[in-house]
């Protein structure tokens, strides 16, 4: 970055641990930001994890809409994950050598310290390339699918900060999406002088419905395992009689679908509850248009793109008062909070959203969209670019 001029063209290379084709916050985040770099001019490279065990070519994908190079790297199946995969570690400082080679990057931006941003981190800094990296990172997220002891989750999350803290003290600037995750952060890995950055929302894409809704509808968008605790909005859901007809939207998949198929039958609620699975852009922003509200209770969330884009949608949200959460809802302004695990607090915080005057409602849908908008994806984009360039951040 040695040319002085704010207005040159950056190349810039993002090392992702996980990435379109997934379907997470973490690929969401970048996606959005890799294609809203290239709508600013900047050449965009991705170093990701292939669908195979083969190294493919660097080839052009059209991300967002967008068109950038991605570079495909091998990699294995996690064992006890339904769906992701991770390229070897011992070959993640060959394969940084090899993209750093071809790309000649301005900046390294890595989206996880795990593998590929670990082995990126490390090269980058031997050629003197400056490293900025974002943590979307919680033991929760990864004690998930160990299946192991207690005791070796214990000793796998401080090897894992501690890896952490090595890969973080390397890099010019450490980002995360909120304060609170910051804060977690610092804590947590010893990592001082953590940025909060929201991953950002564009939303102009999505459509807000202020109009009275013809039925009650909740609706539910991330992955279907333990941590988002969808279980607990199904147990809420049966308190509520049948007469009053509300329904469940649950988009998204997840090893843990299984099992919220046979709860949903036990308890008796199967015919209210539409797993709609994986679906496309368009069909998830009319799902929120639609709906009455947004429920989410997990307890992992660093932000939660999901709860972003159901504000942008100008839905009231009822979530647990736990990590990045109440960032986003304000208690009794744009949804209400409960206590994590509290079926009952959780089942009364949906009556007050379904049951409340149509005055009170539209205000909460009103309240989402005015808490949203301090998120938009251009705040980011600015944000990121002045690290890039090594200038202060915008205010």
């Amino acid at each position: 970055m040695s040319d002085s001029s704010n207005d040159r063209p950056l190349k810039v290379l993002l090392g992702c641990d996980t990435f379109a084709p997934n379907i997470n916050g973490a690929a969401r985040f970048a996606e959005r930001l890799a294609a809203g770099l290239v709508q600013r001019g900047h050449v965009v490279h991705v170093s990701a994890p292939n669908q195979e065990y083969r190294q493919a070519e660097p080839r052009v994908e059209t991300i967002e809409g967008e068109e950038l190079t991605v570079h495909r790297l091998p990699s294995v199946p996690l064992p006890w994950h339904d769906w992701l995969r991770f390229v070897w570690p011992w070959r993640s400082k060959h394969y940084a050598r090899q993209v750093l080679d071809y790309v000649r990057p301005d900046v390294v931006h890595i989206q996880s310290h795990i593998v590929i941003g670990r082995g990126l981190t490390r090269e980058a800094r031997k050629r003197g390339i400056p490293v900025i990296a974002t943590n979307h990172v919680m033991p929760e997220n990864i004690l998930d699918f160990t299946k192991a002891p207690e005791w070796f989750n214990r000793i796998l999350v401080r090897e894992e900060w501690a890896d952490a803290k090595r890969t973080f003290d390397m890099c010019a600037a450490v980002t995360t999406p909120t304060r609170k995750a910051a804060d977690y952060l610092e804590k947590t890995a010893d990592v001082a002088g953590v940025i909060p950055i929201s991953c950002g929302i564009d939303m102009t894409r999505y459509t807000a419905d202020l109009s009275p809704r013809p039925d009650k509808r909740i609706v539910f968008v991330g992955r279907l395992t333990s941590e988002k605790r969808i279980d607990d909005i199904l147990r809420a859901v049966a308190t509520f009689p049948a007469e009053d007809e509300l329904q469940v939207e649950l988009i998204g998949d997840g090893d843990q679908r299984p099992a919220l198929e046979a709860l949903a039958e036990e308890l008796g609620i199967r015919d209210r509850v539409v797993f709609h699975g994986h679906v496309s852009d368009e069909e998830l922003r009319a799902a929120l248009t639609r709906a009455s509200l947004f429920a989410i209770a997990s307890i992992a969330e660093l932000q939660s793109i999901a709860t972003m884009e159901a504000m942008a949608s100008g839905l009231p949200i009822v979530a647990a008062d736990a990590v990045a959460l109440p960032h986003l809802v304000h208690d009794g302004e744009n949804g209400y909070l409960f206590e994590p695990g509290d079926v009952d607090a959780l089942a009364a915080r949906l009556r007050d959203v379904l049951g409340a005057p149509r005055e009170r409602y539209e205000a909460m849908q009103r309240a989402s969209l005015d808490l949203v908008s301090v998120h938009d994806i251009n705040r980011t984009l600015n944000t990121f670019e002045a690290l890039y360039r090594g200038e202060p951040i915008p205010a």
